[in-house]
Formats: C-alpha cells, structure tokens, sequence
C-alpha cells in the first residue's frame, strides 16, 4: 500500500533531493576532514571542535526552537501566501529578538569566562553562522518542501568552500583561517535565501509578534531542543575542560563519523514531517501511518548497512579520513555506533511522530533526563576513561531517550510488515560483516581495506535487497524497470 499512494510519490521525489544533499554533506567532509586533520594537526582539530562546541549553546539561544516550530505551522498555511508571509515574518521577527538575546550573552561569557580567553577570536569568528542562520530562514524551503533548491544551493556552496580551503589552508597555523571557511560551508549557504524565498512569500520585521500563539510552542521545543543540545554537545565541552585539546581531536573524530551517518538517517525526518504534521491536524492516520512506514523503511535499509560497516571497518575509516594519529577514537566510535543505533530508533519516534502530533512535552521529558544523566556520567566517567567514557554517557542517554517515549505512541499509530523490513537488511548486515572482515584479514592498505569493502559491500547489499524484492529498494528501482519494460 506504501507504492500505492499518490503523496508517497511525492516523497520519494523529495527524499532523492535530500539524500543527495546527504550524500554530498558525508562526501564534503570525507574531501575535507582527511587534509583537514593532517595540515591543523590534532591540536587545532581540537580547538576548531571545542569553539564549535561553545557557539553552540548559543546558536540555540538564538534559534530558540524556532526551525521546528515554524516548519510545522508555516506548512499548515502554506496554500495561503497572505497568511504564510505573515506567519513567516512574525516567526522571523522572534527569531531577530533571541539572536540579539544570543549575541550579548555570548559577549559577557567571552569576556568573563577564563578557560575562554584562549579562544575568543575563534569564538567571534565561529559565531557568524548564528547570524547567517537566522536571515537566511531556510524553514521555510524546508515548510514548502523545495529540497530541489535546498540540494543545489548547498552543494554550490561545499564546492566553493572547498576550494578555498585548498587555497588557503597549508599550515597548523591556518586554523583560524579554516573557522571562516567552515562558517561558509555550514552557514554561507542560508544568505542565498533571502532574495530567493520571495517565490513563495514576504517576510519582514514586524512589532505585531502574536507572543500569546507562538511563544508557548517555541520555549517548548526551546526547551527540548536544548536538553538535546546539552547531552550531545557537553561531552565535547566537558572533555575539553576536564582532559585537553588532543582528547578532544580524537573524541571529535568519532562525533564526526557519528554525525555523517546520522545526519543522512535523520534527512527523512525534514522530508515527511510537513505531510505528517499537515495529516496528524486532519488525524488521517490511513496517510500517517503510510508516511511513518516508508521513513521506517528508509531507516533500516540505510541505517543497519551503515553500523554494520563502521564496526568492522573501524581502524580503516578513521586511519583514511584522519590518519594514524587519530587511531585512539577506534573504541569510541565502536561505543557510539550502540547511541547511533538508539538514536535512528528515538529520532523516529520523536521527530516524526511526537513532533508532528504535538507531543513536544514528551520530548522534552525525555531530553531533560537524558541531558541530566549524561552530565552526571560525563562527570564521573570523564576524568577516568576520557573520551570512551564520553562516548558512553552519549549511549545510554540514547537508550533512556527511547524508554521515555515508548509509553506515549499514539496508539493509532500501526506500521504493519516490520519482517519483510528486516528481512533483506539484516541478511545484507550479516554479508556485509563477512566482507569487512576477508577485506582486513587480506589487505594491508586502510585505503585499499575500505575502498573494497565499501563497493563489494553496496553491490551485495543491493543484490540482497533486490532479491528479496525488499519494497524500499524496489520503489526507488520502479522507474527504470518500468522505463526496460
């Protein structure tokens, strides 16, 4: 019934959008973070990392939950220009106010907090992507559901900050100069937005802010968002407090490989959440339901593949993107591939269905007492495991996240077929394991290791999933079997 519905068509277009977009932001990185690594040293890693993890919290100040929240209503009037420009501009006009808020909070922390005053001009400089964030409002590319342009735009811009980066980063003492290639590469993109979402509606500062409607719904997610934020982020602050900069360089790392890989799995999310929220307000659970069983599938055909190879493969992955040096993240990506299996699981769950249903409060529980146990644990396993003791705070967070939410799925909610799901993916995991393993016991090179468990793996995988007629794959392949035909 998944290939049956119109709407799902209508993803599947867009999810190939995102996944491109997806794919370039692992293949930006992986050109990237290998030359990166070797040029900066692990130090500087560090240090770009650590700064990176500061901006943080305060690009969450300024974002104020606000890219979540205004995806959801702006794609519940978005039939209606008049009513989304002035949705849009009162929701950016929020936002205008909370990045002031942000800005002047970070001023006073840079110059009161000591630990900080090594890093203030990396700070000042990472911090240009809280402003570029918010006038670039790319919510509402996302509400409009225009992932053609978000994928174009985005792999301009990694292009071109790829060439700037082999243009001016040759020595450790580049690194400052690397911070502001990086804010465009992340950032730089989000300015292009401005002239370009007047196709869809006029968004300009307003005083007449609807406080009442919209401020509960954003200090919720605020709220969650930052719980979240907490517990992914504070390992890398803490660490860089508690240990050094080299721990740092190696932790971050194993957060990057982590990262990629979650990032793809999460792309979903952005592609079906305006349908799921726009169905969960008319409770058309025949489409919810549809909706949630082709994210789930998206999940697991990429999702276990993906773990699979990063366990077997481990030494490789990390020796290719970073070199020899980082080979100390080994056991701490092997821990986070337990939190990145967690995290596919929660982020289903709450990023497509408590969030569209209006259930942030779920959320927010969840994330207060996963923020709360990570920084207890950060607290007592840092200083004597250092970065593997980071990395296993993160996996339990995840795991506690999962517990809290299960006892309020919506009971309408029935994703039918979980076997047939499984069945193609767990036996391409099973062969992908094997591969890993004969391509590291005969090869010496990580290089030559990873490049020929990674192709023999995608085709065997592929093989499998076809041969079980896995109805993910067979979707995606539809058009160029019926185009033979």
């Amino acid at each position: 019934d998944v290939l049956g519905s119109r709407g799902l068509g209508d993803v599947y277009k867009r999810q190939v959008f995102n996944t491109i977009k997806s794919i370039c932001s692992i293949i930006y990185p992986l050109i990237t973070f290998p030359y990166i690594s070797r040029v900066l040293m692990r130090e500087n890693v560090g240090k770009i990392d650590f700064g990176a993890s500061i901006i943080s919290y305060f690009s969450l100040i300024a974002s104020l939950g606000v890219t979540t929240y205004a995806v959801r209503e702006c794609a519940k009037v978005r039939e209606d220009r008049s009513e989304l420009s002035n949705m849009a501009s009162q929701i950016f006009s929020i936002n205008l106010f909370s990045t002031l808020i942000a800005y002047l909070a970070l001023g006073v922390t840079l110059i009161v907090a000591k630990p900080l005053e090594n890093y203030r001009l990396l700070i000042c400089i990472q911090s240009a992507s809280i402003l570029f964030t918010t006038l670039g409002t790319d919510w509402i590319n996302t509400a409009m559901e225009d992932f053609r342009y978000i994928t174009v735009r985005t792999v301009a811009v990694q292009c071109l900050s790829i060439v700037l980066l082999f243009l001016f980063i040759h020595r450790p003492e580049d690194y400052l100069k690397y911070a502001v290639i990086s804010v465009i590469a992340s950032s730089g993109a989000y300015l292009i937005n401005i002239p370009y979402r007047r196709k869809f509606c006029a968004i300009r500062f307003t005083r007449n802010l609807n406080l009442k409607k919209h401020l509960p719904p954003i200090f919720l997610l605020f709220a969650m968002i930052l719980s979240q934020t907490i517990y992914c982020n504070s390992d890398m602050t803490m660490l860089g407090l508690m240990k050094d900069a080299s721990e740092v360089g190696l932790y971050s790392t194993s957060v990057k490989i982590y990262n990629l890989v979650n990032t793809v799995i999460a792309s979903v999310a952005w592609v079906v959440m305006p349908q799921l929220s726009e169905n969960f307000a008319k409770k058309n659970y025949d489409e919810i339901n549809r909706l949630l069983k082709y994210s789930l599938n998206f999940i697991i055909v990429l999702g276990l593949p993906c773990l699979a190879g990063l366990n077997v493969v481990t030494g490789a992955i990390i020796e290719v993107i970073a070199g020899r040096d980082f080979l100390g993240a080994v056991t701490s990506l092997h821990i986070l591939t337990i939190a990145l299996l967690c995290s596919f699981i929660g982020g289903w769950m709450g990023n497509m269905i408590m969030i569209p249903s209006g259930r942030e409060s779920v959320c927010l529980r969840a994330g207060i007492v996963s923020a709360l146990v990570n920084i207890i644990l950060n607290l007592v396993l840092i200083p004597r495991y250092g970065l593997n003791g980071a990395a296993t705070t993160t996996a339990i967070s995840e795991f506690l996240g999962i517990c809290i939410q299960i006892p309020y799925m919506d009971k309408n909610i029935r994703v039918h077929g979980i076997w047939n799901m499984l069945k193609g993916p767990v036996l391409g995991v099973i062969a992908i394991g094997l591969i890993g393993t004969v391509c590291t016991s005969v090869f010496q090179s990580s290089f030559v290791i990873l490049a020929a468990a990674v192709l023999a793996s995608a085709v065997v995988y592929l093989l499998i999933l076809i041969l079980v007629k896995n109805e993910f794959v067979m979707a995606f392949l539809a058009p160029v079997l019926h185009r033979k035909k």
